[in-house]
């Protein structure tokens, strides 16, 4: 990473921060000049500062409502151009507080920067940030306010990059500008072993490697989006979650090579998400033949449905099997229509589906070398009457489907059986 630019009045190097506020940080002109403070702060202390800000909390929603009421099949290039308008507001209303505050300021929209990206109106993915300008910018003093979340296609039409796509435009300009970090305010003051809301005694980590971190936010943990850790983990970017609401020192994410062996070694588990925007679905008596599962996964994958546990039950003697998997609750109704429709080509007998499951998780690096992990998590689980209905694993996690209404349960059961307890206070 960039070591920053040398400030000879200072006689030391100057870091390249790139901060990013949500929508909670954002909400009010109060909060805004919260923000500014501690903006104004890093620029005191010799640091050059872009910002990228989210809309304010609950201003996207709205906006997405106005494009519903509209036209219920409406055109996301407009989509594009309403819901883009939350973070062009808080931009400018950061960089007029900075600029009341004595601070040299303005704001970078998407299309003046420019941030290029593929033209998936609601989801597109970002392809190059030129800083020429910014970077010009930011060496005469000015802080960037950059909004979140929106870019410009090949054909000079506005894009969003999809919900939480803030985070991903955070990390992008960081690395587009070789900042030495990026540090990403949000309402909690960083990763904590599970939500502090469910087990009060859940601890607060120092540090968390990127594929652990890409893990947790994939099944379940809210503090960061997934797109953004990856992206993070693919350029190298140093992430520092924090809260706005306070000074606390926050969550560092790193590469393994800043976590260290023995720190690896010691933490067996480094955190338990849990989500409930699960649904499971079963084709009851599917044949059992070559190309049976592949006519049930390959019109999902069509539909841009994502599908997470998968269980193919044994034939039965009838020569046909039951198949269950899962998809993000949201998809549910894509899903089942989907495979209504090709139900003549896949053959089943009948349909299931089930909303009131969760998705139990275990993440941690130090699952690499150490054997029993899993068995644990089963043998907590069953100990109190948890039944688990499907497993799936990587080589750093291990996921269950159980009942819904268990899940706080599951998650207070397994954080003690892992010794991820916090101590009381002495």
């Amino acid at each position: 990473m960039a070591k920053g630019l040398f400030n000879k009045e200072q006689g030391r190097f100057v870091a390249k921060i790139v901060m990013k506020f949500g929508g909670t940080s954002m909400a009010g002109t109060e909060r805004i000049r919260n923000v500014a403070a501690r903006v104004k702060r890093e620029v005191e202390a010799g640091n050059q500062v872009a910002v990228v800000v989210s809309a304010m909390a609950g201003e996207t929603d709205r906006l997405v409502n106005f494009c519903r009421e509209a036209a219920p099949l409406h055109d996301p290039r407009e989509y594009d151009v309403v819901v883009a308008a939350g973070e062009q507001v808080t931009s400018g209303l950061l960089a007029m507080t900075l600029q009341a505050m004595g601070v040299p300021a303005r704001s970078w929209l998407g299309w003046q920067l420019p941030i290029r990206t593929s033209d998936a109106h609601a989801s597109a993915r970002i392809e190059d940030i030129d800083c020429t300008a910014l970077n010009a910018a930011l060496a005469r003093g000015e802080v960037a306010v950059i909004p979140g979340f929106q870019g410009m296609a090949d054909d000079e039409r506005v894009t969003t990059l999809g919900r939480g796509g803030s985070d991903t435009s955070a990390v992008a300009v960081a690395a587009a500008m070789k900042a030495d970090r990026c540090d990403i305010y949000t309402d909690v003051d960083g990763v904590y072993t599970t939500d502090p809301r469910i087990v009060p005694r859940a601890r607060k980590l120092d540090k968390v490697t990127y594929e652990e971190m890409l893990e947790l936010a994939s099944v379940g943990a809210k503090v960061l989006q997934t797109r953004s850790v990856g992206l993070a983990m693919k350029e190298k970017v140093r992430v520092q979650v924090l809260t706005s609401f306070d000074d606390k020192p926050g969550t560092l994410i790193v590469g393994d090579d800043e976590i260290g062996e023995n720190d690896v070694e010691r933490q067996l588990i480094t955190g338990i998400a849990h989500d409930k925007n699960e649904a499971k679905i079963t084709l009851i008596n599917v044949p059992d033949r070559p190309g049976a599962v592949a006519s049930i996964f390959t019109p999902l994958a069509e539909a841009n449905i994502n599908v997470d546990m998968i269980i193919q039950n044994i034939a039965h003697d009838s020569g046909s099997t039951d198949v269950t998997f899962t998809v993000p609750g949201a998809e549910l109704a894509r899903a089942l229509d989907t495979l209504e429709k090709g139900h003549d080509s896949i053959g089943y007998d009948r349909l299931l589906h089930d909303t009131k499951v969760a998705k139990i998780s275990i993440v941690g690096v130090g699952m690499r070398s150490h054997a029993g992990v899993a068995s644990t998590m089963f043998k907590s689980l069953g100990s109190r009457g948890i039944n688990i209905q499907a497993i799936s694993t990587s080589e750093i996690k291990v996921s269950v489907l159980i009942d819904e209404d268990e899940t706080e349960l599951a998650v207070r059961v397994l954080h003690t059986a892992y010794g991820l307890d916090a101590e009381d206070p002495a």
